[in-house]
C-alpha cells in the first residue's frame, strides 16, 4: 500500500482579510467557514481517505506561527511535524525541506502538498481525485490539480491541460499562464483548456528533489545544508537559520513546473487533473463572500449583526453590534481594535491599508488586541499614557518565562485558579480575589499549578510599556 504525507504550506500573511488577518496571526489560523482553521479544515480534508497509508500531517511554516499551529494540532488530537522555516523562502524551498525531512528515515512518500488557506467545500470530490493522483505520482509523475473555472476570472493563474495522460481525466500539461486581464481570461474561458492555477501538487519526495537538482541546483543546495546543520526542538524541527538564509527565494511553478510544461525531458512528466469541489483561495473578502451560506438577499452574516433593506452584502463583528442599513455589496469587518468598510469591488486593494499600517509603524497590521502565547493569551483591555490594562489566561500547568522589565511595574490580580508567584528570590501563591505587586527591575514569573485555567487582570504601569521590554532567564519554550 502506498505511503501519502500530507504537506500543509502555512507561511501566506493573507493581508487582503486584514482586520481579521493579522501579519502574526494569519488568514489559515482563523475560523473563517466552520469551527476550524483552514489549516485544521485543510488537515480534515484528507481524512477517511482509502486504499493508501496515510501518514501524520507535516506542516511547514513560519516560525511566528509555530505555537499556534501546535495548539490547533493538539486540539485536532492529531500527531504532526512541524517544520520551522526561520526566513520566508516562497514555496519551492518549502517543498525542498518537506521532502528532505520526508525521507529523513530512508522512505519515499507521495507528498500531497496544500496551502494551508484555501477552502474546498466539497471533501469526496477532492479525496476522488486525490486516489487518481497517487496513481500517477506513484509511477513517478507531477501531478497538480486544476480547478474547472466558471467565470473569467482575474486573480488566478492558470495552467492549459494538452493531451490525455492515461485514463481517469488526467492531461499534459502545456503551460502556465499568469494572471490574465479580462479578455484574455474570457479567451480562456472560452477556449476551454485551461484551469485555474490551485497551487495542489502531488509527487514522490524524490521525484521534487531529483527535479530541484536539475532547476535550481542553489535552492536544493542551501536546503540541504539547512537542513543537515538543523535539529529537533521538542515537537519542532528546525533548520539552520545562517544556511537556509543564503536560499534564493522561488515559487514551485517558476523553478521546476513551467520547465516541465515546456517540454524539458530531462525532468518528469507534468500531468494535471480537474478538479470541481466548491475550490477558493479566500484570497480577499469578495471571495469569501461568494462561498459562504447566504440569505434570500444575498447577505452573509456573522456575530452580533442586524440588517435591514440591505442586498449582497457581507458583515462581521467579533464583538459589538453591527447595524447596515440599505446597503448593497460591502463589506463590514469589525474586530475589537479595528472596523473595515469596503465596496466588494474594491476588496484587493485592503492590502494598501495593511501597507499603510506598516509605514506608519502601527500595531493594528501586525496583531490582534488579542495575542496568544504558549503558555496561555492576553488581550489588551485598555492603555493610556503611562500605563496598560491586560486580561491573561495562562493554561493548567504551565508557566511564563522567569524575566525582567527595565521600564515597568506590574500589579497582578487573580479572578481565577490560583498563581504561582515567583518574585526576587521568593515564591507564593496568589489565590482568587487576591493580588500581588511586581516592582521595577525585579526578576518574575508567573505559574499556573492548577487544573482550571488561571485567569488575571495585569495593570502595568511605567515610562515604556512595549512588549519588548523584557530580559528573559528561563523560558521553557525557548524563546
Amino acid at each position: 500500500m502506498q505511503t501519502l504525507i500530507p504537506v500543509v504550506l502555512s507561511g501566506g500573511s493573507g493581508t487582503r482579510l486584514w482586520p481579521l488577518s493579522r501579519e502574526k496571526y494569519p488568514k489559515q489560523l482563523l475560523p473563517l467557514i466552520g469551527e476550524d482553521s483552514l489549516l485544521q479544515a485543510t488537515i480534515r480534508r484528507i481524512e477517511g481517505l482509502t486504499g493508501i497509508r496515510l501518514e501524520a500531517p507535516m506542516v511547514v511554516c513560519n516560525e511566528e506561527y509555530r505555537f499556534v499551529i501546535a495548539e490547533q494540532l493538539r486540539l485536532m488530537d492529531k500527531a504532526g511535524t512541524i517544520l520551522l522555516e526561520p526566513i520566508g523562502r516562497n514555496t519551492a524551498p518549502a517543498l525542498t525541506l518537506a521532502a528532505l525531512a520526508a525521507m529523513r528515515e530512508g522512505g519515499d512518500p507521495i507528498l500531497l502538498v496544500m496551502p494551508a488557506d484555501h477552502v474546498i467545500l466539497d471533501t469526496a470530490a477532492f479525496q476522488t481525485v486525490v486516489r487518481k493522483g497517487v496513481a500517477l505520482a506513484t509511477e513517478g509523475a507531477v501531478v497538480t490539480f486544476g480547478i474547472t473555472p466558471d467565470s473569467p476570472e482575474t486573480g488566478f493563474g492558470y495552467i492549459q491541460s494538452g493531451a490525455a495522460f492515461g485514463e481517469g481525466g488526467a492531461c499534459h500539461i502545456t503551460r502556465f499562464v499568469e494572471k490574465p486581464d479580462l479578455a484574455t481570461a474570457q479567451a480562456y474561458l472560452d477556449d476551454g483548456s485551461y484551469l485555474w492555477n490551485s497551487g495542489l501538487f502531488m509527487l514522490r519526495a524524490s521525484v521534487w528533489l531529483a527535479a530541484i537538482a536539475i532547476c535550481r541546483k542553489d535552492i536544493l543546495a542551501a536546503c540541504r545544508t539547512a537542513w543537515d546543520q538543523g535539529s529537533a526542538d521538542g515537537e519542532f524541527l528546525r533548520v539552520n537559520k545562517e544556511a537556509f538564509a543564503q536560499c534564493p527565494s522561488d515559487s514551485i511553478d517558476y523553478a521546476v513546473m513551467e520547465r516541465i510544461a515546456a517540454g524539458d525531458n530531462t525532468l518528469p512528466s507534468g500531468v494535471v487533473i480537474p478538479l470541481a469541489a466548491g475550490w477558493s483561495d479566500v484570497g480577499a473578502w469578495d471571495s469569501l463572500w461568494q462561498v459562504l451560506p447566504k440569505d434570500g438577499e444575498g447577505n452573509v452574516s456573522q456575530g452580533d449583526v442586524l440588517l435591514h433593506d440591505c442586498r449582497n452584502t457581507l458583515v462581521m463583528s467579533g464583538g459589538r453590534l453591527v447595524a447596515c442599513v440599505g446597503v448593497e455589496d460591502v463589506v463590514v469587518v469589525e474586530t475589537p481594535d479595528a472596523i473595515l468598510v469596503v465596496h466588494k469591488n474594491k476588496t484587493q486593494d485592503v492590502k494598501k491599508i495593511v501597507d499603510s499600517l506598516k509605514r506608519e509603524g502601527r500595531p493594528e497590521g501586525q496583531l490582534h488586541r488579542k495575542v496568544f502565547r504558549p503558555w496561555g493569551w492576553y488581550d489588551g483591555v485598555d492603555a493610556g499614557e503611562r500605563f496598560q490594562v491586560k486580561r491573561i489566561v495562562v493554561k493548567p500547568g504551565a508557566a511564563l518565562s522567569l524575566q525582567m522589565h527595565h521600564h515597568r511595574a506590574e500589579h497582578w490580580i487573580v479572578v481565577r485558579g490560583t498563581a504561582q508567584v515567583t518574585r526576587g528570590e521568593t515564591s507564593y501563591l496568589v489565590s482568587e480575589n487576591e493580588s500581588t505587586f511586581i516592582p521595577l527591575g525585579t526578576r518574575h514569573r508567573l505559574e499556573n499549578p492548577g487544573c482550571v485555567p488561571l485567569e488575571m487582570i495585569e495593570v502595568q504601569s511605567g515610562s515604556y510599556l512595549g512588549e519588548d521590554d523584557i530580559v528573559r532567564f528561563e523560558d521553557v519554550y525557548g524563546r
